[in-house]
């Protein structure tokens, strides 16, 4: 299987009001290194997994709106816990779906898979990986 990874960054703020998250419930800043990694099991016929501009710029759209937010402000994510875990969810929904509108260009289409992974810190990480059809 083929790969081809591209990173951004964004900084957010939010709370995760439940006892389970110990001291992150109250309100703080998180700075994540996000990674998508683009699989297909055969070159496309310019010897490509994906178009890499168009990978990077798709990304920057996608985290654009999360960008320096307070998530816990933003409807999308009302009473919901924004996660690490959950927010690669939410990133990988918005890529795949670009890969499947054309968005990507051609070279999406022919997608296998893609994994989302959100570092938080050099220690740890979280992805959410899946199917683009």
């Amino acid at each position: 299987m083929y790969c081809v990874e591209v990173r951004d960054r964004i900084m957010i703020a939010h709370s995760l009001p439940d006892a389970f998250f110990g001291p992150a419930q109250g309100m703080h800043g998180a700075t994540f290194v996000v990674d998508v990694a683009f699989f297909r099991e055969t070159l496309t016929a310019k010897n490509v997994v994906i178009d890499i501009g168009a990978a990077l710029d798709v990304l920057k759209q996608t985290l654009k709106p999360l960008a320096y937010q307070n998530l816990d402000e933003l409807p999308m994510f009302a009473g919901r816990l924004t996660t690490t875990e959950f927010l690669a969810k939410h990133i990988f929904d918005a890529i795949a779906a670009a890969a499947r509108d054309g968005s990507l260009g051609e070279d999406g289409r022919g997608l296998a898979s893609i994994r989302v992974t959100l570092h938080e810190t050099d220690l740890a990480r979280a992805s959410y990986e899946g199917s683009v059809i």
